[in-house]
């Protein structure tokens, strides 16, 4: 995997997600939507390696994982997503809204369309999506 598939697979998982929505499988348009915004916060760590350099073992290791808040920080993201909220407070509810997301929601079921659908929106807005922001990194 790098950087560029990182990219390619959040914007798939995207596409995915809508076309399960449109055809009422909230569930799996959920889940998907949750490792979007992981593939993009992955594509963003991948960015900080370069081709000659020996990574950081701990960075390699604390990378694997589906934790989107650990993800966040390990992107050297936070602080970013602080100052960007602070002038943009959508993006920040947006944020808190898509931190609740785990991958152990492949198990769950009886996902509301409302849930689904402003979970997609967190996501995708154009102005404060939290993959539209991260696309700034990516």
């Amino acid at each position: 995997m790098n950087r560029n598939d990182f990219q390619q697979l959040a914007d798939i998982r995207v596409k995915e997600a809508k076309v399960l929505l449109d055809n009422q499988c909230f569930d799996g348009a959920y889940y998907l939507l949750g490792y979007a915004v992981e593939c993009a916060l992955k594509s963003g760590i991948s960015k900080q390696f370069k081709a000659d350099d020996f990574p950081d073992l701990q960075t390699v290791r604390d990378s694997y994982t589906h934790n989107l808040p650990k993800l966040l920080v390990i992107a050297g993201l936070k602080q970013q997503l602080h100052n960007d909220g602070q002038t943009n407070s959508q993006l920040l509810e947006n944020w808190i809204l898509v931190i609740n997301w785990s991958e152990q929601y492949r198990y769950r079921h009886g996902m509301t369309q409302t849930t689904a659908q402003d979970f997609y929106n967190a996501v995708t807005d154009n102005q404060s999506g939290v993959l539209t922001w991260l696309k700034n990194f990516m």
